[in-house]
C-alpha cells in the first residue's frame, strides 16, 4: 500500500501544477480580453468576406489571437510593479510571484512578433500592419500614458478598436469606409466601458498613481457626462453599417434599440453617480456588444 501511495502521489502534485500554470498564463494573456478580440476581428472578416472560407477566417483569428495574448503579456510585464499596488490586480502571475518578469517578456515578445507574422503570410501586409499598430499603440501609446495624461483612455481605445479592421482587411485587402464604421462603432463602445471601470476602481488606480479621468472627479460629474457623450456617438456610430450597405434594413431599428436602452444606463449614471450605476453601466456594456456584434453577422446584406 505505501509502495502504491508513492507512485500515485506525484502524478497529482504535476497535474496540479499544470492547472496553475495554465491559469496564470490564461491570465497573462487576459484571456477573456482576447477572446473579445477574436470575435470583433471574426465579425470584421465575415462582414467584409464575399464568401467565408473557414481557413482563411482560421488563419487571421489565429494570427491576431497570438497578437493580442503578446501585447497583454507585455503589457502585464511593464507594469507589473504597479499591478502590485492595487488590490484587483496584485495577484497577477509577476506580483503574485509566480512568473518572472523576464519569462513574461521573453513570451509577450514572441507572441507578438509571431501573430505579426503569421498575420503576413497567411493573410495579407494590410492586416499585419495593423496588428503591429495595436501592439505599438496599446504599449508605447496607452501603456505609459496612464500615469501621464487622463487622455490614456482615449489612446487605449484605439487599439481596442482596431481588431475588426484587421478581420476586414483580411478579407478584403483594403480599409473602405464601412471598416472604418466597424472601428468608430468599438471606438465609441470603449468610452462608457472604460469610464465605468475607473469609477468602480478609482481608489485602486489612484494607489497606482494612474491619471485616469475618475481620479479628480470627486463627484463623478465628468464621468458621468462623458459616458453619456460617447454613449450618443455610438449611437450614431451603430446606425452606419446600415447606411454603408453592409446589413439589410431590419438591423437599423435593432441596434437603434440596443443603442438607447444602453444610452439609458449612461444617463441614469450621470445623474446617480453611484458606483452601482457605474457597475450597471459596466455590465451593460458587457451585454450590448455581443448582441450588437451578433445584429450585425445576421443582418448582413
Amino acid at each position: 500500500m505505501e509502495k502504491t501511495a508513492s507512485v500515485e502521489a506525484p502524478p497529482l502534485v504535476k497535474r496540479g501544477a499544470s492547472n496553475r500554470m495554465l491559469v496564470d498564463f490564461a491570465e497573462l494573456i487576459k484571456a477573456r480580453l482576447t477572446l473579445l478580440v477574436l470575435v470583433t476581428t471574426a465579425v470584421g472578416f465575415y462582414l467584409g468576406a464575399a464568401t467565408v472560407e473557414p481557413l482563411a477566417l482560421f488563419h487571421v483569428v489565429f494570427g491576431t489571437a497570438l497578437a493580442a495574448a503578446g501585447a497583454a503579456a507585455l503589457n502585464q510585464w511593464w507594469e507589473y510593479r504597479l499591478d502590485a499596488l492595487m488590490h484587483r490586480t496584485r495577484t497577477r502571475p509577476i506580483p503574485g510571484g509566480r512568473m518572472s518578469p523576464r519569462d513574461a517578456l521573453l513570451l509577450g515578445s514572441s507572441l507578438g512578433v509571431a501573430g505579426v507574422l503569421y498575420l503576413a503570410v497567411a493573410c495579407n501586409a494590410l492586416s499585419a500592419l495593423l496588428a503591429a499598430a495595436t501592439i505599438g499603440i496599446y504599449l508605447f501609446g496607452y501603456t505609459p500614458l496612464k500615469r501621464i495624461s487622463v487622455s490614456n483612455t482615449l489612446v487605449g481605445a484605439v487599439p481596442g478598436a482596431l481588431p475588426p479592421m484587421i478581420g476586414w482587411a483580411a478579407a478584403r485587402h483594403d480599409l473602405s469606409w464601412p471598416a472604418w464604421s466597424l472601428f468608430a462603432i468599438l471606438f465609441c463602445w470603449q468610452m462608457p466601458h472604460f469610464f465605468a471601470i475607473a469609477w468602480m476602481f478609482r481608489d485602486d488606480y489612484a494607489r497606482a498613481g494612474f491619471r485616469m479621468l475618475s481620479s479628480r472627479d470627486l463627484n463623478g460629474i465628468r464621468s458621468g457626462r462623458q459616458s453619456v457623450f460617447f454613449a450618443v456617438l455610438l449611437l450614431g456610430a451603430s446606425v452606419l453599417p446600415a447606411l454603408l450597405g453592409i446589413t439589410s434594413r431590419t438591423y437599423l431599428p435593432l441596434v437603434l434599440l440596443l443603442g438607447v436602452l444602453f444610452l439609458g444606463l449612461a444617463v441614469r449614471f450621470y445623474f446617480k453617480r453611484e458606483t452601482a450605476e457605474a457597475r450597471r453601466l459596466f455590465f451593460g456594456s458587457i451585454i450590448y456588444l455581443p448582441l450588437l456584434l451578433a445584429t450585425l453577422v445576421l443582418t448582413k446584406s
